[in-house]
């Protein structure tokens, strides 16, 4: 498997590549920012980009879907709950006063439970609704911690954990020394 990590865009949003390399297919993961160098580094792999995949529907993680669209041809996938209520005129004036635009409707939706397959890898998706900001539109406390509780916390210590952005002096972390540093996942 390839697993390319950068940080792109305005608020320093984790984008990835994950790639298959006997199959050569891919997936980028919130491009948000610099989608012409993402492109060529996919091209670079010689990787085809099968889906844009979006973690959550904030525009600092979908501002790129529409240009990294327009480069590879690829659909844009997110949880059909992000992709509409992050239409909401609500949320698009909310994250336009910060200076996003709007991403495009996604073309695809991303449902708990199942997996997204490129060449011979699989994304499996587990939806964490509440998961992010909860001074944001659309952010819970309580969605968050029943989230944190019934689909984060059962996952295995040994699993890797790739953030969305750089909190910290590590890149990655394992979700076992989570469960003992972060206070959100210690207080439950």
């Amino acid at each position: 498997m390839i697993l390319k990590a950068f940080v792109v865009g305005s608020l320093g949003v984790n984008a990835f590549i994950m790639g298959c390399e006997e199959k050569k297919e891919a997936i980028v993961i919130d491009p948000a920012g610099s989608e012409e160098m993402l492109a060529r580094e996919i091209q670079n792999l010689g990787l085809t980009l099968k889906y844009i995949v979006n973690t959550h529907g904030h525009p600092d993680h979908t501002s790129g879907n529409r240009l990294m669209k327009k480069l590879t041809g690829a659909p844009v996938l997110m949880h059909r709950a992000d992709d509409e209520f992050f239409r909401r005129p609500d949320a698009v004036a909310t994250f336009r006063a910060w200076g996003f635009e709007a991403a495009p409707p996604a073309d695809g939706f991303l449902e708990d439970g199942k997996s997204v397959e490129f060449g011979n890898l699989k994304l499996d998706i587990i939806h964490t609704p509440g998961i992010g900001r909860t001074d944001l539109p659309g952010g819970s406390m309580e969605i968050l911690r029943l989230s944190l509780r019934e689909k984060i916390l059962p996952l295995p210590d040994a699993l890797t954990v790739l953030p969305g952005h750089d909190y910290g002096p590590r890149p990655t972390d394992t979700l076992g020394n989570q469960k003992k540093t972060n206070p959100y996942l210690r207080d439950l």
